[in-house]
Formats: C-alpha cells, sequence, structure tokens
C-alpha cells in the first residue's frame, strides 16, 4: 500500500471513529478472518509458557542520583504507562528491562530530577479498555505529568472495527489531556514480524497493523497528543534480529527490543516536557522532517521506526497539519527503583 493510499484509508478510519461510523474494514473480512485464525494459533503458542506471561513490577522512583539531599531537583517528575502487554513489560524477567522502568531512569538521566513511575497498562488489553485505565489515572491525588500509551495489537487480531479502536484511544488522550498531562502514544507495532504467524499472512497483518497506526496518528494528534511509530522499529530491525529482539515466547519483545523501543520513545517524551534546546525542535531538511497535512504524516510515520508526529498549525483547507520529526534516538540503560512497593505510587 503506498503512502497516499493508506493517508486516505486512515483519514477516513479516523472520521468514522470522530462521527461514529464503524463499519470501515481494515483488510476486508475474509483476509482478516484467516488473519485471526493464525493469530489464535500464535496466541495458544505464546500464552503455552506460564513462566513468560508474569510482569514485573516496575512502579517506584527512578533517578537517586538526583533525589539526594542538598541538589536543586525539586518535586519529582510523575510518569504514567497506560496500554496493553507491551506497556506492562511483558516477556522480561526483570523490572529494570520493562519500558516503563527504562523510560523513567532515561527521563531523569535527561531532566535531572527524579521520575515517580505508575504503570497501569493491562497484558491483553485491547483500546475500550483505556477507559478503565485512565480512571485509575484520573481517581489518583496526584495528576502525572507525563502519559505514555501503547494500544493496537490485540485490536487487529481480535478484530476490533478500527474506528471504535480509535475512538477510544482518542477519548483517552482527550481525557489525559484535559487533565493537564502530556500524552505520547506508540502506535500500533507491525504484527507482520511475529514469528508463530506465517507467510502469507504476514503481510496481512502488516498491513491491518500500519493502517491502524495511521489512523491512531490521527486521532491522537487531534486532540493534542504526540506519537511515535512503533510500526518500523518492531518490523525491519526485530525481523533481522529475532533471536535477540524477541523474548522466549517469539511474540514479546526481548530485553534488548524494550531498550529499542524506549530509544524511539524518549526524545519524544522530552520534547513533549520541553527539556529539549529550542532549536531541536525546529524541522531538520536533512532528515526529510517538515510539515504535512496530518493524515500524509500519518502513514508516512506508519512506515519508518521513530517517526514523531505532533499538531503544528490550525486546521486548513485540507485539514490539520503537522509536524513530522526523526529524532535521534537516546541510549537507555537498565536501572531499578530506588523504591518500589504497590504503595509506593499510589499518589502517582
Amino acid at each position: 500500500m503506498t503512502s497516499m493510499s493508506r493517508a486516505r484509508v486512515a483519514r477516513r478510519i479516523a472520521a468514522g471513529a470522530a462521527y461514529g461510523g464503524g463499519g470501515i474494514g481494515l483488510a476486508g473480512a475474509a483476509v482478516v478472518g484467516l488473519l485471526l485464525t493464525e493469530a489464535h494459533m500464535a496466541r495458544r503458542h505464546v500464552n503455552g509458557g506460564g513462566e513468560h506471561s508474569r510482569v514485573p513490577h516496575a512502579d517506584g522512583r527512578y533517578g537517586l542520583a538526583y533525589d539526594a539531599p542538598g541538589t536543586p531537583a525539586g518535586e519529582p517528575l510523575r510518569l504514567v504507562l497506560l496500554g496493553d502487554s507491551t506497556a506492562a513489560g511483558q516477556g522480561v524477567h526483570r523490572s529494570g528491562q520493562t519500558p516503563g522502568a527504562l523510560l523513567a531512569s532515561g527521563l531523569a538521566a535527561v531532566a535531572e530530577r527524579p521520575v515517580e513511575l505508575r504503570n497501569v497498562a493491562l497484558p491483553g488489553a485491547q483500546s475500550d479498555d483505556l477507559d478503565r485505565q485512565v480512571a485509575l489515572v484520573l481517581g489518583s491525588d496526584r495528576m502525572p505529568d507525563i502519559c505514555v500509551i501503547m494500544i493496537g495489537a490485540n485490536d487487529v487480531t481480535h478484530r476490533m472495527p478500527p474506528t471504535r479502536s480509535v475512538r477510544h484511544l482518542s477519548a483517552a488522550v482527550r481525557r489525559l489531556r484535559t487533565a493537564g498531562a502530556e500524552v505520547v502514544v506508540g502506535t500500533c507495532p507491525d504484527l507482520g514480524t511475529i514469528e508463530p504467524v506465517p507467510q502469507p499472512l504476514r503481510w496481512l497483518a502488516r498491513r491491518a497493523s500500519r493502517q491502524l497506526a495511521a489512523a491512531q496518528t490521527i486521532g491522537v494528534v487531534e486532540q493534542g497528543g504526540r506519537t511515535v511509530s512503533l510500526g518500523d522499529l518492531l518490523g525491519p530491525e526485530f525481523e533481522a534480529n529475532p533471536r535477540e529482539l524477541f523474548g522466549p515466547d517469539h511474540y514479546h519483545p526481548s530485553a534488548e527490543g524494550y531498550a529499542t523501543a524506549a530509544m524511539a520513545v524518549l526524545p519524544t517524551l522530552c520534547a513533549a516536557l520541553g527539556l529539549w534546546p529550542a532549536e531541536e525542535e525546529r524541522p531538520d531538511a536533512s532528515r526529510r522532517e517538515g510539515f504535512l497535512p496530518v493524515a500524509r504524516a500519518a502513514a508516512e510515520a506508519a512506515s519508518e521506526a521513530g517517526t514523531e508526529v505532533t499538531a503544528a498549525m490550525p486546521t486548513g483547507p485540507r485539514g490539520p497539519w503537522a509536524l513530522l520529526k526523526r529524532r535521534r534516538r537516546r541510549r537507555v540503560q537498565e536501572a531499578e527503583p530506588t523504591s518500589a512497593s504497590p504503595t509506593s505510587t499510589s499518589g502517582v
């Protein structure tokens, strides 16, 4: 599918989400039915090993060096993760290997402030679970400074209509932004790389997930959030190094895979919080960055790893415009929280 045709499909899905439509398919009912058969087989393979279903508890405070007496750190930044098993960190064994821990420690290093992490993501969640997760976040006595959402893979494999999927995600972003939190969404990963799903159905999975990722981008940007494409990040790189970047279940990322994803998302977190130099926020023509209609920016982002899309200009004759950025990735290191317990982040 070309970038322009993907842009048209994404715009139709986003419009259906905004105006209550629900009948737009991702790849056609017949082919999705075949995809679901293979997905069920893949899930049985994934769920067969109980040891791989445990998700390490990573909530707590990160950035011990910036929390010492005499440092000007001030109040900790509050980071919350929402979404599915990828956001939760399923597939790794240590809390410091989860995406939440990696992002919290990386953010602490850039901001030179401690970071309080809370993770409300649920393995297996679809986008309609975001309403419950957002309620948990907003029910806290302290609002987060920034939220990261990773969702979408289960929507595709469970055949949730894409308009419904985008509607739930858009509503979640709107509620969090209204509460004052910045929001960064890692869009639907490329399901065409999952090892238990054989060819020739992998390309159908890739097509469906990229269409949803592009539509998610439009919905998120229109609600004031930012997106980072995980599609190609979990595509060619994972495909080229499946033993290193996939975990033991061959479905979820390994520690190296989560680190690769965190390196792509961290710069956007920092930009959303105003931690990047001003010159970094200007588009760089040498990296093919620039201002585009949001649907076109969404389609391009869905095809390239780590591409950020954020609102840039008021709506014009061709619809909303967005800034497409290909930020340089920031290396992240595994880190354990300085304090972690089920109650230590109850106020995040």
